[in-house]
């Protein structure tokens, strides 16, 4: 094994005991298919599901591998107007599972997102009867003001290069604690125990994932 490999089996083994004192469930998986296959374990068949705007998911064929299984899904990216993305940003507070990822985690097990619009760190606080993460073990900040940094300096500006928002760090890259029209760090969300117990998924992967 090499080294890299074993200090990221290390620190999945860490991570997963932190969550569970959060009474989340958490999972190690190497690869995407691993990935893929455990999501499909724990979501039963039938079941309705939706998702954020999480490129981890996509990247590793999740959304799709979903989409030809047996369930039901709502996805935003099917859709054409601003009205039928409302509709399924809305469903997302009545599924069984709703499907993101994290801007950072601590090494203490607390999960960091940051949004502009709000409706996927809703989601992840109230509605769906389980959410399930997929974080890379890049995403992983030695605590929760370095998580918080990470999220603002780095995946917020990347976010804002990706969906071509006109905010000062989409300029240079930088965070500028802006207070822009089109901020994209409106909404910072610290999800710190899982209530009720359980409800909320980890799946932690070696994969560099989303950012």
């Amino acid at each position: 094994m090499k080294a890299e490999e074993k200090r990221n089996e290390l620190l999945a083994a860490k991570l997963i005991k932190n969550l569970e004192r959060r009474h989340f469930d958490a999972y190690y998986c190497r690869q995407a298919a691993d990935i893929i296959e455990k999501v499909k374990e724990l979501i039963p068949s039938g079941s309705s599901i939706t998702w954020g705007g999480s490129m981890s998911i996509r990247d590793i064929g999740l959304t799709q591998a979903l989409k030809d299984g047996t369930y039901q899904v709502f996805d935003r990216d099917d859709v054409t107007t601003p009205e039928e993305k409302l509709q399924i940003y809305r469903k997302a507070f009545e599924v069984d599972y709703y499907l993101a990822s994290a801007n950072a985690l601590s090494e203490d097990g607390v999960l960091v997102n940051i949004d502009g619009t709000g409706n996927r760190v809703a989601a992840i606080t109230w509605g769906p009867k389980h959410v399930i993460f997929v974080i890379g073990l890049h995403k992983v900040a030695q605590d929760v003001e370095s998580a918080l940094k990470r999220a603002r300096s780095t995946a917020s500006p990347i976010n804002a290069a990706r969906f071509d928002i006109q905010t000062p760090c989409h300029a240079d890259g930088m965070c500028h604690n802006c207070n822009s029209p089109q901020s994209i760090c409106n909404y910072i969300h610290f999800l710190r125990n899982s209530y009720p117990a359980h409800r909320h998924i980890v799946i932690l992967t070696d994969l560099p994932l989303g950012y």
